[in-house]
């Protein structure tokens, strides 16, 4: 039996059958799976009684037709803006704020980076609005937009009661990226709050602020009734000042316990306080 094509583009086989273009895929596995078949079960005089009524076949190549190269797209940068906003310009941007909520959130923090440095004394006011959801977008568009500027009003956000924990460890994380030493304020303040997991956040970010004032906050909080921040809070005094106590077993500690090894702290730190300088980072051993 033979395959011939019609000008059709159909395929019509000795019997008449017509099989179209479509079902040729079909078709075309149908005979590897009988060759295959054959070839396993170790030749033409081994089939089985019902391989003398099967049809002879051929394995064909369907044509194929490679895909076109793709072609390579320029990088494109527009700077941020750096001049001065005129009224115009400056209206637009009051009109973006209630826009950070929504399907449109992320265009316009979009449009506040692209806006530059001088968009940021309206993007803070963003912060005492009425929408979490818009308050927690203003502080990443700061983060983006790497707004100095806009630190002290993301302290304030950080230290304010009122604001949900979200909210306020993620304006104390991105402070402490920007401008670490505005940010001491603020962990004094979180390290006093009811809410364990903001006592937490400011336990752990107080490790990126190289500045002693932080020390004496942290050596208070070993003592607190979670066992999580305290253990926060000994892990940073250890990366910031490298001082090896005694070994003590943290992960099984209690209250009491806690505030016994605390004392340690507290007798070093008034010995250590006057003369003390905080330790240069570790630097990472690059891989050679």
């Amino acid at each position: 039996m033979g395959i011939s094509r019609t000008r059709a583009g159909n395929h019509t086989d000795m019997k008449g059958w017509k099989v179209n273009s479509d079902r040729m895929c079909v078709y075309q596995k149908y005979v590897v799976a009988l060759v295959l078949s054959f070839c396993t079960i170790g030749g033409a005089g081994d089939f089985p009684a019902w391989s003398e009524q099967a049809p002879q076949t051929w394995l064909i190549q369907m044509p194929y037709e490679a895909p076109p190269d793709s072609q390579d797209v320029p990088d494109v940068y527009v700077p941020p803006n750096t001049q001065p906003l005129n009224a115009e310009e400056l209206q637009r941007v009051e009109a973006l704020l209630p826009m950070l909520e929504g399907k449109q959130e992320f265009w316009a923090m979009g449009e506040f980076v692209h806006l530059g440095e001088p968009a940021i004394p309206v993007l803070v006011k963003a912060l005492t609005m009425t929408s979490p959801r818009i308050r927690y977008n203003a502080i990443e568009t700061l983060s983006m937009m790497k707004g100095v500027s806009g630190v002290p009003a993301l302290v304030e956000t950080a230290k304010r009661e009122e604001e949900i924990p979200k909210v306020r460890a993620h304006a104390l994380r991105v402070a402490v990226r920007l401008d670490p030493i505005k940010v001491p304020e603020a962990i004094e303040a979180m390290a006093k709050d009811e809410n364990a997991s903001v006592r937490k956040s400011a336990a752990f970010e107080a490790r990126y602020v190289r500045h002693k004032a932080v020390i004496p906050v942290l050596i208070g909080m070993i003592a607190d009734d979670e066992r999580f921040v305290a253990l926060s809070a000994v892990q940073s005094l250890w990366i910031l000042t490298r001082y090896e106590t005694e070994f003590h077993d943290w992960e099984a500690s209690s209250k009491q316990d806690r505030a016994d090894w605390a004392n340690e702290w507290e007798v070093w730190w008034e010995d250590m306080k006057e003369v003390f300088e905080i330790p240069e980072p570790k630097q990472r051993k690059q891989k050679s």
